[in-house]
């Protein structure tokens, strides 16, 4: 799932179609007809509150201030020069870094826009996201935002592309 927003004419949650409805917006995309296209949006359950906690303490401990873009930002870049030298047997797992900054992502964002996390499920999986609810279909999945720019190996992202999102949901 990625960040995309909707149109007016279109709700940012769905009820789950009625599979006997005929053909569904996945069909085209070998989904099946019971797929909806559309995100549905749900509360987040304890455990994923909990990892949002865990993710936020850590970021803490390691002095990275989610208040601030310019800390996010080199607290991630930091992380990893870290663990780009760091001989690969000793390397914390890519993802757990990744879980941790994508964490504080969305909570910066959660605490400065309109954003709320959210569990927001569509046609390619269910994901942790911050999300405008019912105001127009707004999602950012903050792991898939700090994941791929970890793959292309970017740095100094943070402050630019987080604070123009903050900007896009405070105009509101």
């Amino acid at each position: 799932m990625a960040w995309f927003k909707r149109g007016e004419r279109a709700a940012a949650t769905e009820e789950v179609r009625d599979p006997d409805a005929g053909s569904g917006p996945g069909a085209d995309l070998g989904l099946g007809d019971d797929v909806s296209l559309t995100p549905v949006v749900q509360g987040v359950p304890e455990d994923q509150q909990a990892r949002i906690a865990d993710a936020l303490r850590e970021l803490e401990a390691a002095g990275v201030d989610v208040d601030d873009l310019a800390s996010l930002g080199a607290g991630l870049d930091a992380a990893f020069v870290a663990w780009e030298a760091a001989p690969e047997a000793q390397r914390e797992p890519h993802d757990v870094v990744v879980e941790r900054f994508a964490m504080g992502i969305g909570e910066h964002l959660h605490r400065h826009t309109d954003l709320r996390w959210q569990l927001v499920t569509d046609a390619f999986g269910t994901d942790l996201a911050v999300a405008d609810g019912f105001k127009g279909g707004f999602v950012v999945v903050p792991m898939n935002l700090v994941a791929v720019r970890w793959l292309r190996r970017e740095q100094g992202w943070v402050p630019g592309v987080v604070g123009h999102l903050v900007q896009l949901r405070t105009r509101r």
